[in-house]
């Protein structure tokens, strides 16, 4: 491939290289025919196929049908790597039979805010979990001969002045939290391309920055694949291509193409960087070709059908009072079904991601399928599309519950409280819908609340219903994994994605989200989700990680392999979970680390593995983890490298981020050294803290009688913070003379030299 790409690159003019940047239309690339250069199509999207009708039509709406697999939202909440591989492997067969040769996705920006537009489309507030749902959703669409699409990069954590927007970050935060996922992908799974998004980054646009685009994604990351623009958001070619950008899209008519040419005849573009975005694109051009399967068809029977697996999955058990679920339909005499979703159902986002299903199951037709006429089924809407509470409705939605042995009520949000392009303004349920349970669960105390949303809501009825289902956006076959989920065919196994808070406030980005003034500010720095609600000590309605089942699980046996370990070795962590309840389910048993030891600021805990264990009955088995010195470290901005320093870790291991059922400590032995840049304003305590530094002192200034005594530790306490606090400029003064600034500037230097 690589010589027929030289071979291209040798034949096309300048014309033709600069047209190759540039998308065709919305949807496809540009072709050369006289070359026997195709055109490709590149569609959304992460959990079903946006197809147009041609590459000129915007779609929304209005594209070809598609399986509406779960979001990505609800997706995460499964954490089962294999059934995001199955779904990643049915979407690639539905590319192929719709003629698409990328798919643009996964979505794996970090949810920083609860209220971000977008978040049903994101995987998690975690970057460990984000990148491992993502590492198995590229590994199985490009399996398949279908490029992906890693999305959005980076920082596009919101949709308020998302094509304007500065996220202002230090370096820190951006690698640990940000950037962690987009490299674990890149390197793991070599998505074909990488897709910048909209907002600035630190002020630098992200299609203009060549530090993330460059020297990060393609320099140290070692990504091959192709760059392209989301869509319309390049605002100026030329800075664009420089920085590392590839393909633009969508097409602009050709637009700018004689503006760059001109540019790069003139010597104001090098040719080399043209030609470099055009080889990415050949590549993925060729690559997407090599692969097409013209004439494929898909059983859409089946992919239904996995789609109603895998809504199953997603779902999250919250509250389950005097285990009301699941009802057993053979008792089962009569049950109310309330609200507008479970006979008009809200199963996908809106924006670009919005797919035309191939089929729609509603819960109540669903519910009324598995219990035939054994059971009295009844149904109230209870609210309608409108915000403002219907009395009429409820009253009748009272009625009917009232007269049943359960109600269950499908609530959440309506699409015009989420989707592409606006943020949420709140965390509340429609007016509607929060009084429609108030009022339903004080006539029936059977109440079981279905909730369907992309992000976490507040729950001021949470303490009336007996039980709480997190539906999440579950796709086209959600009506029947609910139904499925009611009547106990399916043992719910999600836990939570992200944090559920008690109320707005307590969330990490509240005192700095949106942002003012074309800027946003993380001042929350590395403490997104549960990292916060950690340090801060805030309780929160559900903690990361959460969700209960229809049975139990007990955990023992915890085991290291080794009690030290280097920075180079791997870490073997093993445990035994038991089935201790009465039916069949799957626990997610997750493993966090605790760094005790640290010299730098970091959370009480980051989980660092997890694994999904499906346990009969009675059944235990044997979990296996292993850790490398990557899950150890910490992100030295100064070096600009990742940093394990030596001391005292401990590890976590529970069912959620909060319930930790058992604990053990490993103590790193690293090699690695922190190394500090000292100069005249370093303050002096840091002198004496680095080994290195202190040793060179003693060596050079030992007999200078107030280092003496630092360096002996004999002064008072007081005294030696006063003085430690003072930038080593300011200690000249107090010795008299005897050490000059040239001596001064010569010590650091041979401090900042040492390795």
């Amino acid at each position: 491939m690589e010589d027929r790409i030289n071979d291209l690159l040798g034949k096309l003019t300048l014309e033709e290289k600069v047209a190759l940047t540039t998308g065709k239309d919305y949807w496809t690339t540009v072709a050369v025919e006289r070359l026997g250069i195709p055109s490709i199509w590149l569609n959304d999207g992460p959990h079903g196929v946006r197809r147009p009708h041609s590459g000129s039509d915007i779609g929304l709406g209005d594209a070809k049908p598609a399986t509406c697999f779960p979001t990505a939202s609800a997706l995460a909440s499964s954490w089962d790597t294999a059934l995001i591989e199955t779904i990643g492997k049915a979407l690639a067969g539905e590319c192929h039979a719709l003629d698409v040769q990328v798919l643009l996705g996964p979505g794996i920006n970090i949810k920083r805010s609860p209220l971000g537009g977008r978040n049903f489309e994101y995987y998690s507030e975690d970057p460990h979990l984000t990148a491992a749902l993502a590492v198995a959703f590229v590994n199985a669409v490009q399996s398949e001969g279908i490029g992906t699409s890693l999305k959005h990069y980076a920082c596009n954590n919101q949709e308020f002045e998302r094509m304007t927007i500065s996220a202002d970050l230090d370096e820190r935060t951006l690698r640990e939290i940000y950037l962690a996922a987009f490299e674990q992908v890149v390197k793991e799974a070599r998505p074909w391309t990488v897709m910048a998004s909209y907002n600035r980054i630190n002020g630098v646009p992200a299609t203009e920055n060549s530090y993330l685009l460059t020297e990060i994604l393609k320099e140290e990351w070692g990504f091959t694949g192709c760059v392209v623009s989301d869509w319309t958001a390049v605002n100026y070619k030329e800075k664009s291509l420089a920085a590392g950008m590839d393909l633009e899209m969508p097409g602009k008519g050709g637009i700018d193409d004689a503006k760059i040419a001109g540019l790069v005849r003139e010597g104001l573009l090098n040719e080399t960087v043209l030609d470099e975005a055009v080889r990415r694109i050949l590549r993925l051009v060729l690559l997407a070709v090599q692969y097409r399967r013209p004439g494929v068809v898909y059983d859409q029977t089946a992919h239904h059908a996995l789609a109603r697996r895998a809504a199953g999955e997603c779902a999250v058990l919250l509250k389950n009072e005097d285990n009301l679920l699941p009802l057993d339909a053979n008792k089962l005499a009569s049950l109310a079904v309330i609200g507008r979703f479970a006979r008009d159902p809200r199963y996908q986002g809106a924006g670009s991601s919005q797919v035309t299903p191939t089929k729609l199951d509603a819960a109540y037709d669903e519910l009324a399928k598995l219990l035939g006429s054994k059971t009295w089924l009844t149904y109230a809407a209870g609210y309608s599309e409108s915000d403002s509470a219907d009395e009429t409705l409820i009253k009748e939605a009272v009625s009917t519950a009232r007269k049943a042995e359960v109600a269950v009520i499908f609530a959440g949000l309506p699409p015009q409280y989420e989707s592409e392009g606006f943020d949420r303004v709140h965390l509340d349920l429609p007016p509607a819908h929060n009084r429609l349970i108030e009022a339903v669960c004080a006539v029936q105390p059977n109440t079981i609340v279905f909730l369907a949303n992309g992000s976490a809501v507040t729950m001021p009825w949470l303490n009336k219903p007996k039980a709480i289902l997190e539906g999440w956006l579950g796709g086209q076959a959600s009506g029947g994994a609910a139904a499925d989920i009611l009547l106990g065919l399916v043992n719910p196994s999600g836990k939570l994605a992200e944090t559920f808070p008690y109320r707005l406030e307590d969330t990490p980005a509240f005192l700095n989200f949106p942002g003012e003034e074309d800027r946003v500010r993380y001042g929350e720095g590395l403490f997104v989700g549960y990292r916060y609600y950690d340090r801060k000590k805030i309780t929160p309605l559900f903690p990361f990680g959460f969700g209960l089942s229809y049975t139990t699980f007990e955990y023992s046996n915890l085991k290291l392999n080794r009690d030290t370990i280097s920075d180079h070795d791997v870490l073997q962590v093993g445990l035994s979970v038991k089935n201790s309840g009465p039916r069949a389910g799957r626990e997610i048993v997750q493993l966090y680390l605790r760094d005790e030891t640290a010299s730098r600021v970091r959370p009480d805990k980051e989980l660092k593995a997890f694994a999904k264990v499906a346990l009969e009955p009675g059944e235990t088995k044997t979990v296996q983890f292993s850790l490398t010195g990557r899950d150890f470290a910490f992100y030295d901005a100064a070096g600009r490298n990742w940093i394990i320093e030596t001391g005292w870790f401990e590890i976590l291991i529970g069912s959620s981020s909060t319930d930790l059922k058992l604990a053990t400590k490993v103590y790193m032995d690293s090699q690695q050294r922190l190394k500090r840049h000292f100069h005249r304003l370093t303050p002096f305590k840091y002198f004496l803290s680095d080994d290195a530094a202190r040793e060179i002192i003693r060596q050079t200034l030992g007999e200078t009688p107030l280092v003496s005594v630092l360096l002996s530790g004999d002064l008072d306490q007081t005294l030696v913070n006063l003085l430690g606090n003072m930038p080593a400029i300011k200690m000249l003064d107090y010795t008299g003379g005897s050490i000059s600034v040239t001596l001064l500037d010569e010590l650091i230097d041979q401090i900042n030299r040492q390795e």
